[in-house]
């Protein structure tokens, strides 16, 4: 019996870690600024939150109805923006300052 029991808490926690590594990635994006994300912020980010920032800021650029951006168009977003930031005096400078001129579509 005491064989089962271990085997149980283990698959339970083992789930329970899961539904939380799953719902951090959920609760990061809820929160995060998108567009408005200032540079000195976006800057700090690792490159997985800097995807979650500039999809999301992506999202909130499309027109409704509008194709959700691929990996390419979020690449070179990310390339942009960090051209931007790297070089930009104003660390208050939100991301959506970023020249995407060619890289999202027109609107």
């Amino acid at each position: 019996m005491t064989l089962r029991r271990n085997v149980g808490a283990t698959m339970l926690a083992a789930t329970a870690a899961a539904v939380l590594a799953t719902g951090c990635a959920e609760v990061e994006e809820a929160v995060n600024q998108g567009g408005d994300t200032p540079c000195a912020e976006y800057i700090e980010q690792d490159a997985d939150k800097k995807r979650i920032t500039v999809t999301k800021y992506l999202d909130e650029e499309r027109p409704n109805g509008g194709e959700a951006p691929d990996r390419t168009t979020a690449d070179l977003a990310i390339a942009a923006i960090d051209l931007m930031c790297g070089a930009q005096a104003d660390p208050d400078t939100p991301i959506r300052e970023a020249d995407l001129s060619g890289i999202l579509a027109p609107r």
